[in-house]
């Protein structure tokens, strides 16, 4: 199933579920023989629902509340549905108001409800039945023809969204002109080499519907040679493009009497993403600063009576490269002698809230890359450097979906950069939204912090100690 097919049925769910929620809110405000609906009333509701219908085809369009693009998330759907709903109920109500319609708010009440819990369930059951088609074996088989990055990142990119209907069943490896199968794939059980003219035979017998070619060179004769004998055997052939690492930014597909261009865009916002985002900043900051008073002064006075002070500054990288004096809570994070009080406030990331003021400040934005330390952006490389062409924020895509300052910066980078693609005054509210909702899973299941392993100089003294894996993401770069 592609995703425009995916995307059309359930926007088609959706207008469906708008109908029977307009009825049933009718029903709950006028009771099941809708007695006190007259003529006048009835043709008002039937102006709102139309209304809303248009409205949320509109929406279908222009904003991601599929549920499924940039992979699978439930907190994702719930903040893109809350939100969509929220502006779907404020234009309806805005509007009744303005042409002097009125309609039962009530019965709105319970329709805008409705629609969110229905769209939700919708949603759900969408992904429900497209797992049960994985189990029962109704998908296509892939393998892909690669070993590198990118490579990996396919496979990680493929089983994130369920609704391409695919699964990585194996991996060729060119080597010297054949092609070897890792351990636990098509072929074998260990891997073992295979000629290239036999590599269709054992595609055709293990049946793989199709090949990704995802290899930084595809012009050579036995790649050639294998693509036009898949084509030939009824396998679809797809293609990573060269020298297009993912994430690099946006392209655009041109074709020149049948010879295909890539045109791809500079990375960065535009001057009214950058202007949105700063009103952003300014007025939810200041509301969630003022807000987080009640909390933050009584954790300051504790901090400040036991540890002498209560605020600490630390430097960091910022928009360019640019260092910052970043304020958080007195809080050491290594795992040695901290109290349970501290690693609560460090699990539910209270240490953070100081950085509104830095938001105000115009050095941070609410959402965006995490910062770090000039030690370890020192260590970028070309491809991760992208993530300072923005503010660094309080939260970002990386953070909600699990990663912290404990994790490499090239697992964090990948999510970094395609929140760089998909940047928006939408995008932010809803990562915002998914923020609360990792924090309050967080709370509910506390991770241990005995493995927690500090990264970066602080000011206590740490010194930044590299992970393996980190290392050896960056081993073969420039």
């Amino acid at each position: 199933m592609s995703q425009r097919n995916l995307r059309l049925r359930v926007l088609i769910a959706d207008l469906l579920w708008s109908f029977a929620a307009m009825g049933i809110a009718v029903t709950l405000r006028y009771g099941p023989y809708w007695s006190g609906v007259d003529a006048d009333a009835a043709s008002q509701l039937f102006h709102f629902l139309a209304a809303a219908i248009f409205i949320w085809a509109l929406f279908s369009f222009v904003v991601p509340i599929d549920g499924f693009r940039g992979g699978w998330r439930v907190s994702a759907v719930v903040s893109q549905l809350l939100l969509a709903v929220s502006a779907l109920m404020l234009i309806l109500l805005s509007g009744g108001y303005l042409v002097r319609s009125y309609v039962s708010r009530l019965a709105l009440v319970h329709f805008g409800v409705l629609l969110f819990a229905g769209f939700v369930v919708l949603r759900v059951s969408f992904y429900v039945l497209l797992r049960a088609r994985f189990r029962n074996g109704g998908v296509r088989r892939v393998v892909i023809v690669g070993s590198g990055p990118m490579a990996r990142e396919l496979v990680r990119k493929v089983d994130r969204h369920p609704e391409m209907l695919c699964r990585v069943v194996g991996l060729l490896a060119p080597d010297d002109g054949s092609f070897s199968l890792p351990a636990g794939t098509v072929a074998a059980n260990s891997p073992r080499p295979t000629s290239t003219l036999e590599v269709v035979d054992l595609l055709l017998d293990q049946g793989i519907d199709e090949v990704i070619l995802a290899l930084d060179e595809c012009s050579s004769p036995d790649l050639l040679n294998l693509t036009a004998r898949c084509r030939a055997a009824g396998i679809k052939v797809s293609l990573v493009p060269q020298f297009c690492e993912l994430y690099l930014s946006r392209f655009h597909l041109h074709d020149l009497d049948g010879l295909p261009l890539l045109q791809l865009a500079a990375p960065g916002l535009s001057f009214p993403a950058v202007l949105g985002k700063r009103v952003l900043d300014l007025v939810l900051g200041a509301l969630l600063l003022l807000g987080s008073l009640p909390v933050l002064v009584p954790l300051a006075l504790i901090l400040h009576f036991s540890k002498g002070r209560a605020l600490r500054w630390e430097m960091r990288c910022g928009l360019h490269g640019k260092e910052f004096a970043m304020l958080r809570l007195n809080i050491d994070r290594t795992p040695y002698n901290k109290s349970s009080f501290e690693r609560v406030l460090r699990d539910l990331s209270l240490t953070e809230l100081p950085q509104l003021w830095n938001v105000l400040r115009g050095e941070m934005s609410l959402v965006g890359p995490r910062p770090e330390s000039r030690d370890r952006v020192w260590r970028y490389s070309e491809w991760q450097q992208q993530r300072l062409s923005v503010k660094p924020g309080m939260t970002g895509l990386a953070q909600v979906q699990g990663l912290r300052e404990q994790h490499s910066s090239e697992d964090k980078t990948r999510f970094d950069l395609q929140y760089l693609l998909n940047c928006s005054l939408w995008t932010d509210l809803s990562l915002l939204l998914q923020t609360l909702w990792t924090l309050a899973t967080r709370s509910c299941a506390r991770s241990d912090s005995a493995d927690y392993v500090p990264l970066e100089p602080y000011v206590d003294g740490v010194v930044h100690v590299p992970m393996q894996e980190e290392v050896l993401e960056h081993v073969n770069r420039s």
